[in-house]
């Protein structure tokens, strides 16, 4: 992206933290590419018949984030990450009420694209994704944020480093960590309840 692009988003992501809820109206159509691209990378992941699409699991993306209160942004990244969040969420809901949906049913297991990188499974449920992740964040929070924003977020090593304001190192050390934890605690989770 050219450098008055990234400047007219910086702009326009501190008018939006600020309160102008018209910014994230003109900002939209300018990050609308990279959000796409996110959005394709979790649906992707999503079984076949599911109910969202990437152009609606944008636009509720959007109307999540017009009903929200004071942002703090500080870029693009920080845009990218929240959003990221966001998408997870929602999908997160959307797995948990399909099982909720089946009275106990086992749920259906979610692949993911990167999974040989992240947890070395062939496939992984994302609810039981979540809550791993949940807990790794009662623990850890950074490296919990690490993953969310490289693996969901699709942030490069730089970006998720400015967006948490450390080195890359710390960001490739918790990564490293991270993984290897989310996998030893999904496995187990499996172990216990094949079990």
């Amino acid at each position: 992206m050219p450098e008055s692009g990234r400047g007219e988003i910086t702009e326009l992501l501190l008018a939006w933290s600020g309160g102008d809820a018209a910014a994230l109206d003109k900002l939209i159509p300018l990050v609308y590419v990279e959000l796409r691209l996110l959005a394709h990378r979790y649906m992707r992941n999503e079984r076949l018949d599911h109910t969202l699409e990437t152009a609606a699991l944008i636009n509720e993306v959007y109307l999540r984030l017009v009903d929200s209160s004071h942002v703090d942004l500080h870029g693009r990244a920080h845009f990218l990450a929240l959003s990221a969040q966001v998408m997870r969420r929602i999908l997160v809901e959307s797995a948990r009420a399909r099982r909720s949906a089946r009275r106990g049913a086992d749920a259906r297991r979610v692949p993911l694209e990167v999974a040989a990188e992240l947890l070395v499974t062939e496939s992984t449920d994302l609810v039981q994704l979540d809550e791993a992740l949940t807990a790794l964040a009662a623990s850890s929070p950074r490296k919990a944020q690490v993953i969310e924003l490289r693996f969901f977020g699709g942030l490069s090593v730089e970006e998720t480093a400015a967006v948490l304001g450390v080195s890359q190192d710390t960001v490739f050390r918790d990564w490293r960590l991270a993984r290897m934890w989310l996998l030893r605690t999904m496995n187990q989770e499996k172990a216990h309840a094949g079990g």
